[in-house]
C-alpha cells in the first residue's frame, strides 16, 4: 500500500480520556501500523489522562472557564506551523471545528491540501444545558461553512447524517463508525463476587450507567426515573461507572447508587457484564461508545431516542428508544425488563450479537479507504 502523510487536528487527543480521544489514538495506531505517516496537533496538559499513540505537536491553550478538565486552544504557534509545514501532509483531517480547526482549514484553503472533517460532538445539543439555546442558529451557520470545506465529511451514524441533512449540511458525507473490544467487553466477564462486594444480592437487578458525570449526559433523568423505580421494586440496585464535576451533586440526588468512580480495562468490562440493564438517557451523543460497550457486554439498553443511539438499538429487540420529550416512558421501559426475565436476557442476547458487527480494524480501514479514494479523485 502507498504511503502518505495524515496532519490529524483535534482539540482532546490525550489530556481527557474521553470516546473521542479514545476513538483517534486507535485511529493513529491502525493507520500508522498500516504504514502512513501521522502527524497529531492538539493541546494537552503536564499530566495526560492517557499515554497517547503516535507523534504528538502541543499547540497553546487554556482551560475551558467553567469546565477546567478541558482545554480550549488560543493560538496556532509559529513553531506547530513550521512542524505542520516541515510535515507536508497530503490530507488534513479536522476532527473538532474550534480555533485550531479554524486554522488548520485556513492552512489547508491557502496551500490547496486536502480537507477531511469528522463529526464527533454533537454540539449544538449541548446549548440547552447552558442556556444558551439562543446561540444555536449562529452555530449551525458556523458549522455549515466550515465543514463546506471538507472534502469528505465522517460521521458516526446514519442518524447523525441524517441530522446534519436537516440541518443544511449538503458535502460528501460518510459513515466512520466506532468500534469496540469484543474480547474485552463480553457477558464472560460476569462476576458474582464481584457483584457481592459492591452490595448487591443474587436476586438484585444491578440498573448501570456508564458516562462521563456531566449534566449534558441527562444524568437528573438518570437518578429521577431510578428513585421512582426503586419505589416500586425493592431488588432494584442502580449502578453508576464514572467521574466529572457533578459527582457529588449526583451522589446527593441519588445516595442509593453505587459509585465506582472511572474505571478502565477488564474493571469497566466487569462492572458492564456484572450488570443487568443498561440505562443511559443522554441526548447529546453522536453515536454511544458506552451504549455499544454494553450491548457487546450483553445487557439490553435502554437509551435516548436520540442521534447517536438510535443507531445502534432497535427498539423492542435489543432494547427500547424512549423519546427525549417523554422521559416518563423510562419508568414503563425499565419496569417491563423487571417483570420478565426471559424479556431481559432475550434482548441482552440480541444486543450481544449486533455489537458483533462493529470491529475497530473493519472500521478504521474503511475510513482508510475513504482517504484513499479522496487521494485519488482530488489528484486524478
Amino acid at each position: 500500500m502507498k504511503t502518505f502523510r495524515i496532519a490529524l487536528f483535534t482539540g482532546n487527543y490525550n489530556h481527557i480520556r474521553d470516546g473521542v480521544s479514545l476513538t483517534l489514538n486507535r485511529l493513529v495506531k491502525f493507520l500508522e501500523d498500516a504504514g502512513m505517516d501521522v502527524l497529531v496537533f492538539s493541546p494537552t496538559v503536564d499530566n495526560p489522562a492517557l499515554k497517547h499513540n503516535g507523534r504528538m505537536v502541543d499547540v497553546p491553550s487554556v482551560s475551558l472557564p467553567g469546565r477546567p478538565e478541558y482545554r480550549m486552544t488560543v493560538s496556532f504557534s509559529k513553531k506547530a506551523k513550521m512542524e505542520l509545514e516541515t510535515f507536508d501532509p497530503d490530507i488534513i483531517h479536522i476532527a473538532t471545528p474550534d480555533f485550531l480547526g479554524y486554522k488548520a482549514l485556513k492552512w489547508a484553503v491557502k496551500n490547496n491540501k486536502i480537507i477531511v472533517s469528522s463529526f464527533h460532538t454533537h454540539f449544538t445539543s449541548y446549548l440547552k444545558y447552558y442556556r444558551l439555546q439562543f446561540l444555536e442558529f449562529f452555530a449551525w451557520r458556523y458549522l455549515r461553512w466550515f465543514y463546506s470545506h471538507a472534502h469528505q465529511i465522517y460521521v458516526p451514524t446514519p442518524s447523525m447524517a441524517d441530522n446534519l441533512k436537516e440541518n443544511g449540511f449538503e458535502g460528501d458525507l460518510r459513515i466512520w463508525a466506532r468500534g469496540v473490544d469484543t474480547t474485552l467487553f463480553s457477558p464472560s466477564r460476569r462476576d458474582e463476587e464481584w457483584r457481592e462486594r459492591q452490595g448487591f444480592r443474587p436476586e438484585d437487578v444491578v440498573v448501570t450507567l456508564v458516562s462521563r458525570l456531566v449534566w449534558e449526559k441527562n444524568l437528573e433523568i438518570f437518578a429521577t426515573t431510578v428513585k421512582r423505580i426503586m419505589e416500586k421494586y425493592s431488588h432494584v440496585k442502580p449502578l453508576v461507572v464514572g467521574a466529572g464535576p457533578a459527582r457529588q451533586k449526583l451522589s446527593e440526588m441519588l445516595p442509593e447508587a453505587v459509585y465506582t468512580g472511572f474505571l478502565t480495562g477488564q474493571d469497566l468490562a466487569k462492572a458492564y457484564a456484572s450488570s443487568d440493564i443498561f440505562f443511559f438517557p443522554s441526548d447529546t451523543e453522536s453515536f454511544g461508545n458506552v451504549t455499544l460497550e454494553a450491548m457487546s457486554s450483553g445487557l439490553p439498553c435502554i437509551v435516548a431516542d436520540a442521534v447517536g443511539s438510535k443507531s445502534l438499538v432497535d427498539h423492542g429487540k435489543n432494547g427500547y428508544l424512549v423519546p427525549v420529550s417523554a422521559p416518563e416512558q423510562y419508568v414503563c421501559a425499565i419496569a417491563d425488563l423487571l417483570e420478565d426475565e426471559n424479556l431481559r436476557k432475550g434482548m441482552g442476547e440480541q444486543a450481544f450479537l449486533k455489537s458483533q458487527n462493529y470491529s475497530w480494524n473493519q472500521i478504521n480501514s474503511t475510513l482508510l479507504s475513504y482517504y484513499k479514494e479522496t487521494l485519488n479523485t482530488v489528484h486524478r
